[in-house]
Formats: C-alpha cells, sequence, structure tokens
C-alpha cells in the first residue's frame, strides 16, 4: 500500500507550488517500482486550481529533490526551496543551498557551492569550486557579462558584479567584471561593474579583499594583493601585484598604486604610488622604502639596499644642487652601478609614469636636505 502526504508552506509558496509528494520508507521493492523507489518527487500545483491527490492522472512530476538516495551518477544537489532556471547551466557536484536563486543565463562550473540565501543573476559565469556564502549576491540583470574563475570565495552578503555607482554610466548600455581565480573577497564587500562598454572592471587571481572593502568601477587589480577591511577605491584606479593597503584605506579615482607598494592604516591617497615604497597619512606622504615588505615577497638584501640607496638619492639629496625631481631620475640612471640595477630602473620608471599627462603625479615626500 503506497501512503501519500501533504505537506504546504512558505518554502513550496517560493516554488509556486503547495503539495509534496512522497513515497515513505515502507515500500518495498515488489510494492513499489524501481525508478521511484525511495525518492522524493515534487507535484506542481498553481496555487488557484483546485487539483487533488485524487486526480492520478493530471499529476505532473519535475524533478526529484537531492537526497541520498538520489541517483548516484549525478551528484549536483538542489535544495528544494530554490529557485533554479531551467535554462541555467549548472556542472557536475553543484550544490545548491535552502532559498537561493539562480537566474535564466548563469553558468555554474563544476563543485560549485551556493549556500543557503545566495544569490546569481544576469549574465554571470561561475568557474570550478567557486563558494557563494550566505546572503552573496553575484550578477546584476544588465547588459553586459559577470564572469569569476576557479576556486574563488564570494563572502557573507558580498555584492559581485552590480551596476556602478557612476552618474554617468547610462542604462542599457552593456557592463563587465571580470574576476580571476584563487580569490578570498570576505563579507560585505562591493565590486562593481564597469561604468563603459568599451571598459571593464578586473580583478585578477589570488587577492585577498578583507571585510567591507569596495573596488569602484574600471578598476584593474592585478595579483596576490591584500586589501584590508575597508578598503575603499575609487573608480579607474590601478593596482599592480603585491600590495598591501592597511585598514580604512581611501584612494582616490585614477590613482596608481605600485607594485610591492604598502599603504599605512587611515591613509586616504589622493596621488599615485610608486614601486616598492609606502605612504601613510592623510594626505598620504611617502614614509620610506617598503623594506619588510620586499624581504618578504623574496627580493635579496643587495636590492634592497641598492633600492634604499635610490630612494634617498631621489628623496633625500645630500646637496642644495640637486635639481629638481627630473635631474635626480636622469643623474640616477647614469649612475655607474645604480642604474644597472633592474629593480632600480623600474622604480625610476613607476616614478617617471605617474609625471605623464594623463597621471596625477605622486605622493607628497619631504625634501630634506641633509647637507
Amino acid at each position: 500500500m503506497i501512503k501519500f502526504f501533504i505537506i504546504s508552506g512558505d518554502a513550496l509558496t517560493l516554488l509556486n507550488c503547495t503539495v509534496e509528494l512522497r513515497l515513505t520508507e515502507k515500500h518495498t521493492e515488489n510494492q513499489t517500482p524501481k525508478t521511484l523507489k525511495n525518492m522524493k518527487w515534487l507535484l506542481v500545483k498553481p496555487r488557484n486550481t483546485k487539483t487533488t491527490l485524487l486526480q492520478f492522472s493530471s499529476i505532473s512530476f519535475v524533478r526529484p529533490f537531492s537526497s541520498a538516495a538520489a541517483d548516484a551518477s549525478n551528484p549536483t544537489s538542489v535544495h528544494p526551496t530554490a529557485i533554479v532556471h531551467p535554462n541555467a547551466t549548472l556542472g557536475q557536484g553543484v550544490s545548491i543551498g535552502p532559498f537561493c536563486i539562480v537566474g535564466s543565463s548563469a553558468k555554474l562550473g563544476n563543485a560549485c557551492k551556493l549556500n543557503p540565501g545566495s544569490h546569481i543573476f544576469g549574465h554571470t559565469q561561475l568557474g570550478d569550486n567557486c563558494i557563494l556564502m550566505t546572503g552573496a549576491v553575484v550578477g546584476d540583470e544588465l547588459p553586459g557579462k559577470t564572469i569569476i574563475g576557479s576556486n574563488n570565495v564570494i563572502g557573507h552578503h558580498a555584492v559581485v558584479g552590480v551596476k556602478c555607482q557612476d552618474l554617468k554610466y547610462k542604462d542599457g548600455e552593456e557592463c563587465f567584471l571580470d574576476i580571476g581565480d584563487n580569490n578570498d573577497i570576505r563579507e560585505f564587500s562591493s565590486i562593481h561593474r564597469s561604468s563603459k562598454p568599451n571598459d571593464q572592471t578586473v580583478i585578477g587571481h589570488n587577492n585577498l579583499i578583507m571585510g567591507s572593502c569596495h573596488v569602484a568601477h574600471d578598476c584593474k587589480i592585478g595579483n596576490n594583493n591584500i586589501l584590508a577591511n575597508n578598503t575603499l577605491l575609487a573608480g579607474h584606479i590601478v593596482v599592480g601585484d603585491y600590495i598591501h593597503t592597511a585598514g580604512a584605506t581611501v584612494v582616490h579615482q585614477y590613482c596608481h598604486l605600485g607594485s610591492f607598494c604598502f599603504i599605512g592604516g587611515g591613509s586616504v591617497v589622493s596621488q599615485d604610488v610608486p614601486k616598492f615604497m609606502m605612504v601613510s597619512g592623510d594626505r598620504a606622504e611617502l614614509r620610506g622604502l617598503n623594506s619588510e615588505g620586499l624581504r618578504r615577497r623574496g627580493f635579496s638584501a643587495a636590492e634592497v639596499k641598492g633600492l634604499r640607496a635610490a630612494y634617498r638619492k631621489i628623496f633625500m639629496p645630500t646637496n642644495t644642487e640637486s635639481g629638481n625631481i627630473e635631474d635626480r631620475l636622469n643623474e640616477l640612471e647614469q649612475h655607474e652601478e645604480l642604474g644597472q640595477v633592474p629593480v632600480i630602473c623600474s622604480m625610476v620608471q613607476s616614478i617617471r609614469d605617474s609625471f605623464s599627462e594623463s597621471r596625477r603625479g605622486i605622493c607628497k615626500f619631504r625634501h630634506r636636505n641633509t647637507s
């Protein structure tokens, strides 16, 4: 004898359904067809109809609920209260938890996991092994795309790939966000799409973006960076590799943060930070070489010593006839020893680039004459 249980509630109402049909575990193989044995099925019945379980001929079975008794050849797991559009593409081993929403144009790679209450909207693509924590929102119903690579974690209530906050953005225009692999985007962070169809917001690989950070439209962030809590990046900022911001750092739009630089906590950065340097303050000023950061990243003692000597020649000249910063850069490039060191040449070029017509110059430095 087959028993039927009718269950109603808010969870099923989310799916526009009012009843659930289950086969009890009391059935034996002789009593129950093999394909239905111990499986849970959803009975779709619109709210405004009077279909009953007695009308067997009108019953429409859709997909089975995820359960231990489900087909072992398909490990993809979708909770019954999740709303997954039939046009969404799910890879193998995807796990979608309670009360999640996956839109029609979403593509999820293998082994992605959506924790309860996380959502994916619009043209959004997730690579393999991505995790959305509770409350995370990825993508938006806008023209354009949000593309996220593999092995990324989107933290609790983070918002990634939504409309920018630039008033110049025109509704209906395409906008884009491209995120690489192995990034950890922590709770309450926000990352916005580009403001123009011919640009995109880009985040590279292996970045740690801590809680409550903001990455605005059209930013370009490299690899292996650490943005500490409440770091706020305005639009069009360019970030190199291996930079480290301390907490509550604010960076003005269009600034460039050079690779291997360090920004002290609470700093307000309104101009470029050259490679290898350390800044802090409101407004941020150069405070010397990021020596500890360079050591941790494997720079040799000779390289750090050379960079320190070069820094002193540029920003701490020993005589009053040293000229302006351009003269000191030229002198350093012609130096018989320092001018041949690759990391010093890279630092000099970083400083020169910041004085080009489209850039904001470098953070202020105190000219200390020790003569």
